[in-house]
């Protein structure tokens, strides 16, 4: 007979981890199912750090749950004893008039979020690793920073267990399906039954819920870590975080921490779809050359020896909103995917919303723009 739960959470990586623990701290009988390790570094969240802001250029309906996150990220630290979420600040920069300077401001304004416009000048004199050119605006925002993406996960999984949840690692999920008003799981070990299921698989979220296919896109991204000829301008006291557009497209970057070297990556690095099972994780010259290129321009005094290059992927929908809903006809099941190179942030409140969504089919939090049905 197969063993009974309330609920099942395919894929126990950030949003997952989060939502087996919300779901154990509510009173449900959670079983948490993950492929790989926990954590591994075969997915979206791993090499050490995300980014956090309250700025936000995408569509400035995310910042209530925003707000919510930064909540949710500071329980999480009391509960695990453990510093998570770094307030850094953040930049948002791009010649005046781009989306990412304009919507970020526009944001900070329907929100009363505190923040300074600074234009180039201001923003190289202040913080003098950066080296933006004539014309490059930026919004500075105290809040920002980033959240250590693994040890999350770790916490995460750990008061779940602590709460009473069941999670296996090394576990892989052959197939589902619907059994009256509930669901049965088939694993390459065992099987199992439950009212409900959440699927937070992350780039294999389309291998488990087909109608994801062309809406949960994965996608091949590389990091770099290079040395900075000076060091100092790079700690995290000297170095806010940065999401920035440049003529030669958009980065993201961080202070050095955790490990050696400033951090940067390219959003949609090569723009290469991949397999999620068979993703080239090797790295290349040009990998490197796009990264080290901005950083020289832009970055000049982190531009020393290469450190680390490391792969990981983005999953992406057409308009590079998430998708969190019920799923249609089935409505004992729950999805959570395509967070599209900007979800981690998100990852302490979407086990809130999985965990209404998942007990009460409905969740007081505003999520009109992630609906399946906007497709």
């Amino acid at each position: 007979m197969a063993d009974r739960f309330d609920c099942i959470v395919i894929g126990v990586g950030g949003m997952g981890s989060s939502a087996v623990h919300n779901l154990a701290k509510r009173g449900q009988r959670v079983l948490g199912l993950e492929k790989f390790d926990i954590p591994h570094t075969e997915g979206s969240s791993h090499g050490v750090n995300r980014i956090i802001r309250l700025a936000y250029y995408e569509d400035s309906s995310y910042v209530p749950l925003l707000r919510r996150a930064y909540e949710m990220w500071n329980e999480i630290e009391s509960i695990a004893g453990e510093q998570l979420l770094y307030k850094v600040g953040s930049i948002d920069t791009a010649p005046s008039g781009h989306e990412v300077f304009e919507g970020s401001l526009e944001s900070c304004l329907e929100h009363d979020i505190p923040h300074e416009v600074l234009n180039h000048q201001q923003i190289n004199d202040r913080f003098p690793g950066y080296q933006m050119p004539t014309g490059q605006m930026g919004l500075y925002q105290k809040d920002g920073g980033f959240v250590l993406s693994e040890r999350a996960i770790v916490a995460y999984v750990n008061a779940a267990i602590a709460a009473g949840a069941e999670i296996h690692a090394r576990e892989s999920v052959v197939k589902w399906e619907t059994e009256g008003d509930g669901v049965r799981v088939f694993t390459d070990r065992s099987e199992y039954t439950a009212d409900r299921l959440v699927i937070t698989a992350g780039a294999w979220a389309a291998g488990m819920v087909p109608s994801l296919e062309e809406l949960a896109v994965p996608e091949r991204q590389v990091l770099a870590w290079l040395q900075p000829e000076e060091p100092a301008l790079f700690a995290p006291e000297n170095f806010p975080v940065f999401n920035a557009f440049f003529e030669e497209g958009r980065y993201y970057g961080f202070p050095v921490f955790g490990i050696p070297g400033f951090k940067i990556g390219r959003y949609h690095h090569l723009e290469e779809v991949v397999d999620p099972d068979h993703v080239d994780r090797g790295v290349t010259q040009e990998d490197e050359d796009i990264l080290r290129a901005a950083a020289a321009r832009y970055f000049p005094k982190a531009n020393g020896t290469l450190m680390t290059l490391k792969t990981c992927m983005f999953t992406n929908t057409p308009d590079e909103h998430f998708v969190i809903d019920v799923l249609p006809d089935t409505p004992q099941v729950s999805v959570a995917a395509g967070f599209s190179g900007h979800g981690f942030k998100f990852a302490s409140v979407v086990g809130e919303l999985l965990g209404d969504l998942a007990i009460d089919g409905k969740t007081n939090h505003n999520i009109d723009l992630l609906r399946l049905n906007r497709f």
